[in-house]
């Protein structure tokens, strides 16, 4: 099995690419190139480690000028706003295209749906969460990369991973290879690392896709997240972009999804509008016009460690994006495995099972919390029975009425399980 990790990449304003007697050695090497391999790279060369990150092709340099707004956001929490501050790339984003989320009101299905509502008063926090940009979040990362010492980025085709007791080694299509005490695969749902480690993984389609776009309001959104959960058309998430401007993220059913994408902006913002013509009045697509489609599953490797070998974000999990908080396990992961490395006993190397058994517990109970959760609720409102509707509707008006439960759940959402 092969993956494509080829083209130039920009280490430090030079050009690196790795010819076939090439030879690298460095504590880290990490596959990958989303925002969660960068900031891995980041958090670890900051860590004393040094890092090869190993990347797919460069996308071409965005032309100067007002970009337009990017489909693709998250919903950062308050783990993934520490450790981007604590690298110094929170500071790096271009904060006026950030919103703050402080409040999220969250609707049922039917005419006599529940409601429940949280708020960073509520959760004496001064915000719930910030809505960032993908390339946002990426040019933050790529600005600091070019200035982090200890990381060398490279290109190269990705042949075979060979572990041993003395670490890994990751052969390249030109005869040359990486040498490292530790693999970090940070290379996505489909990683490559985590099938070279021969990890199998439970996979549960959902068939539905996540629509994204982004929309001008015609009433100010108050920094206020909505959600509604239908039985029929899916999940429907409207986050707040700055000024009167919302994104949407429709995890909506396979069928449903290819009329979506078949039809206009317009036509979309129509339907949307019989959900959000009451709180943001009418809606228009954002010029120039975008949406992508997003095939949607549950992926849990039955592994996050193999010998010299530790999974990292996607690679790791993949949940339902109903709660948003798939990038934010990510950034655990990156927080668990700076805190277990830099905890080690001197006399285990960074790759010792034993240190990475520890990453594998220390992520499990947070992940799996995840995975149920999003999991369980895509189930519970995917059932289109009138009793269940009825049941889980009276659920979310009770629990709007039990503020130390809200408080736990919102705890829990913005990076602080305990509560504390």
């Amino acid at each position: 099995m092969t993956t494509q990790i080829t083209s130039t990449a920009q280490v430090r304003n030079s050009r690196n690419e790795l010819r076939g007697s090439d030879r690298r050695s460095s504590d880290v090497c990490i596959v990958g190139d989303g925002a969660i391999a960068k900031t891995a790279a980041l958090g670890l060369s900051q860590a004393g480690h040094s890092v090869t990150l190993l990347t797919p092709p460069r996308r071409p340099a965005a032309v100067a000028g007002e970009a337009p707004w990017d489909v693709r956001v998250y919903a950062l929490n308050h783990t993934a706003h520490e450790l981007l501050s604590s690298l110094k790339v929170w500071g790096a984003l271009d904060l006026a295209r950030v919103a703050p989320v402080d409040a999220m009101d969250v609707h049922g299905d039917g005419e006599n749906g529940g409601q429940l509502g949280f708020d960073a008063f509520g959760a004496h926090t001064g915000t719930l969460a910030w809505i960032v940009e993908d390339s946002n979040l990426n040019a933050a990362l790529d600005a600091a990369l070019r200035f982090a010492q200890n990381v060398e980025v490279v290109g190269g085709r990705a042949v075979r991973l060979a572990c041993s007791t003395d670490g890994a080694r990751i052969e390249l299509e030109d005869g040359s290879h990486i040498d490292a005490q530790l693999v970090v695969g940070a290379d996505g749902r489909e990683s490559w690392v985590r099938g070279q480690c021969d990890i199998g993984i439970d996979y549960r389609a959902y068939h539905q896709r996540a629509i994204v776009a982004n929309f001008s309001c015609e009433k100010p959104h108050h920094n206020v997240a909505h959600q509604w959960f239908t039985c029929k058309e899916g999940i429907i998430a409207l986050l707040p972009l700055p000024g009167n401007q919302v994104s949407l993220v429709w995890s909506a059913p396979d069928t449903l999804a290819d009329t979506i994408m078949n039809e206009s902006l317009g036509e979309l913002a129509i339907r949307l509008g019989e959900h959000a013509d009451d709180k943001l009045g009418l809606l228009k697509p954002l010029q120039p016009e975008a949406v992508k489609a997003l095939p949607l599953a549950l992926v849990r490797p039955h592994a996050v460690t193999a010998p010299h070998v530790v999974l990292i974000g996607d690679a790791a999990h993949v949940v339902h994006p109903l709660a948003g908080h798939g990038m934010n396990l990510g950034f655990g992961d990156i927080v668990d495995l700076l805190e277990v490395l830099g905890a080690r006993e001197a006399h285990h190397g960074i790759g010792d099972e034993r240190v990475l058994a520890r990453y594998a517990r220390a992520r499990k109970e947070d992940v799996l919390l995840m995975q149920l959760a999003t999991d369980g609720l895509e189930r519970l409102f995917s059932t289109n029975l009138e009793p269940l509707r009825v049941v889980r509707n009276l659920g979310l008006n009770l629990l709007d009425k039990l503020p130390l439960v809200k408080r736990r759940l919102i705890a829990h959402a913005l990076g602080n399980p305990a509560g504390k």
